[in-house]
């Protein structure tokens, strides 16, 4: 029976990646833009970009942290590709979309544009996607369907890669 991985494991993995993307890299852009808003019309809708932020944060903190406890759970593994899941998790927030840790962590990104605010941020945010994009579809997306074969084919075929379905998929 395969062992889920400790949580130094998941510590590791979750200060290694995503707390760079979120906390070290904005932070720095922050720091060197010197707080300037990229935008100066963002100042004149602040509260609504407040109220965005916030829904935005708590969306992609739900999303990131359940698909680890996903992970841990039913995949035996982690977020970190030197110790991915053993076993296809296509359960929870994974029902709707394909990617719904890189979609929280999307989301986060967004928030921390909208409430500090900044547009370069939100041009880092555009960025991480775009490299994720290109990641899954030329190396992640292939290699998932090598080492779970029909059944993550057959789970590509019926959940989408970013924009969540209405309803959750049930595997047949």
């Amino acid at each position: 029976m395969t062992q889920a991985p400790n949580f130094r494991s998941h510590l590791r993995s979750i200060l290694s990646l995503p707390f760079m993307v979120v906390i070290i890299f904005p932070g720095l852009i922050y720091w060197f833009s010197k707080g300037q808003a990229l935008f100066q019309w963002l100042n004149d809708y602040r509260i609504i970009f407040i109220v965005f932020g916030i829904v935005f944060l708590v969306l992609g903190f739900f999303l990131f942290f359940s698909t680890i406890k996903l992970f841990h759970k039913k995949g035996k593994g982690t977020l970190a590709p030197w110790d991915p899941p053993k076993h296809l998790v296509i359960t929870g927030t994974y029902r709707y979309v394909r990617n719904p840790m890189i979609s929280g962590v999307n989301a986060i990104l967004l928030a921390e544009a909208f409430l500090l605010p900044s547009g370069y941020i939100l041009c880092w945010q555009l960025f991480f996607f775009a490299l994720n994009h290109v990641y899954f579809t030329l190396k992640e997306e292939p290699a998932l369907e090598k080492r779970f074969g029909l059944d993550y084919k057959t789970y590509q075929q019926n959940v989408p890669r970013w924009i969540p379905r209405w309803t959750p998929w049930k595997k047949e």
